[in-house]
């Protein structure tokens, strides 16, 4: 009678735990009875029928990575290149991923492989290299598309690496090098030529300075002459004033003003290099008394 309640607690014991099932957060298992689906169980602790129910699938709804190996691949233009890359993903639908698919990750990366291979054989090599992110929002739609009966989404792919050969990229590299130098190039000519146009306005900026300031001086110096000429008519009208009266101060200021002046041209000479004064010469400095006596008369 012992053993037999021994027997019972135990088998009361297993049937427990086989009927009580927890699912870890991030998980969902499958229940199948006589091995048909019959529902699935989220995170948390869960009672099935012992025996007749059992644990079909366990899947993990988290986001998972999956990783393409390098694979060679011919552009649109002939051109080989060797590509590998990376796809995110998430089962959405715990029974379509257990039932729809079989080996999810192997049926992803095949499907990865293709699709990569498809959009990237459409693209000649430079956009190839040049449009990385409209490589990834292709190939990621495709593969969103066709994984949906699976209830898995495929979240993002990202393109890692795209490597043509070792000959074809030295000529891309030297090609680059010429681009730039050729940019260097133009960009120095630009300098040079906008450093040319500044000094060119600069010269003629002071080309009409230099003009302006000549034609200023030309005015003044003819503005000058103009009152100077005005100032020996105004004198020689009072001096031919004064000798008509028969002043002899007049008379001895012009006869002075005449020696004066033609002295100076002699001595202006550059061929003089000693010059004779004539003793009359000094007549002239007394002359000069006779001048202010003019001018004081001639003032008041």
């Amino acid at each position: 009678m012992d053993y037999a309640i021994i027997v019972f607690a135990v088998v009361l014991v297993l049937v427990f735990f086989m009927a009580v099932k927890t699912v870890p957060q991030g998980w969902n298992f499958t229940v199948e009875r006589f091995g048909k689906y019959i529902g699935t169980l989220q995170p948390g602790i869960h009672f099935i029928v012992p025996v007749v129910d059992s644990i079909g699938r366990r899947q993990n709804m988290m986001e998972q990575v999956l990783n393409v190996l390098p694979q060679e691949i011919i552009s649109k233009d002939n051109a080989s290149v060797e590509a590998d890359g990376v796809a995110y993903f998430q089962i959405m639908s715990a029974e379509k991923a257990s039932y729809q698919v079989a080996n999810i990750e192997n049926a992803l990366v095949n499907l990865v492989m293709t699709n990569i291979r498809a959009v990237l054989g459409s693209m000649e090599l430079d956009e190839m290299l040049s449009n990385r992110e409209k490589i990834n929002y292709s190939v990621q739609s495709k593969l969103d598309e066709a994984t949906t009966p699976w209830g898995i989404k495929v979240t993002r792919v990202e393109i890692k690496n795209i490597n043509p050969p070792a000959d074809l990229q030295q000529a891309m590299n030297n090609q680059m090098k010429a681009e730039r130098n050729k940019r260097a190039y133009i960009l120095e000519a630009e300098g040079q030529r906008a450093a040319a146009i500044t000094v060119a306005e600069g010269q003629k900026q002071a080309e009409v300075l230099k003009a302006e300031g000549e034609r200023q001086a030309a005015f003044l110096q003819a503005e000058a002459r103009e009152r100077a000429a005005e100032a020996e008519a105004k004198a020689t009208e009072i001096v031919s004033a004064a000798i008509a009266k028969g002043d002899n101060q007049a008379i001895q200021y012009f006869v002075a003003q005449q020696y004066v002046k033609a002295l100076g041209e002699l001595t202006a000479s550059p061929n003089s290099k000693v010059i004779m004064m004539p003793l009359e010469a000094s007549s002239v400095i007394g002359s000069i008394e006779g001048i202010r006596d003019l001018l004081q008369n001639t003032g008041k």
